[in-house]
């Protein structure tokens, strides 16, 4: 008889088709899986538990009650993504500047929502495209971040420059990715019809 594959074995894909028909036990598996580090990407802009407590719960809570209309890729970028852009929205409530060391975490990188004309693997793509055209010191700053997770102190040690110096390629980056994202969205959304 083959052994029963609990729901903390099951794959971030599996947990998410389960969750969507109503099972209670992959939603709790996935938020066993994802809370902490949920919690902990809050904290490190945050600071203040009772705002980071609310973020997590409210991102759990929507994710459970809109799981039918929710078009999910890939749960762990959604989940991060969900949140920092739950910090940006507390930070534009309160009208104030983030406090990071990292001034880019307050901006969302991009959406993805069904609705979207770029799929996941488009934007992945467009995204390579976009990094072979940058200079190399750019482009290898990006990686490190977007890819590698590492921030901007750990960074500018690692290419041994400053992390002002990280933090201004990464706004170049980011205004230089969203007017190609914008001109890919336009020509692919185009070549679509």
């Amino acid at each position: 008889m083959p052994k029963q594959v609990t729901a903390q074995e099951r794959s971030d894909e599996e947990l998410l088709i389960a969750m969507k028909s109503g099972d209670r036990s992959a939603f709790v598996a996935i938020y066993e899986r994802y809370w902490r580090k949920l919690h902990a990407e809050s904290f490190k802009r945050l600071k203040n538990m009772q705002q980071i407590e609310e973020l997590v719960q409210d991102i759990f809570s929507d994710l459970w009650l809109k799981r039918d209309s929710k078009e999910i890729l890939n749960l762990r970028n959604y989940l991060m993504m969900c949140t920092r852009y739950q910090v940006f929205a507390i930070y534009r409530k309160e009208k104030s500047n983030p406090d990071f060391e990292e001034p880019m975490e307050n901006m969302a990188f991009y959406s993805v929502n069904a609705d979207s004309r770029l799929n996941e693997k488009d934007m992945k793509s467009c995204i390579d495209i976009w990094l072979k055209q940058q200079p190399t010191k750019r482009g290898e700053i990006f990686r490190l971040k977007y890819r590698e997770d590492m921030s901007t102190k750990e960074i500018g040690e690692v290419l041994n420059i400053s992390q002002k110096t990280v933090q201004n390629q990464l706004v170049t980056s980011y205004n230089s990715l969203r007017e190609f994202m914008k001109k890919m969205t336009t020509i692919l959304s185009s070549a679509a019809w």
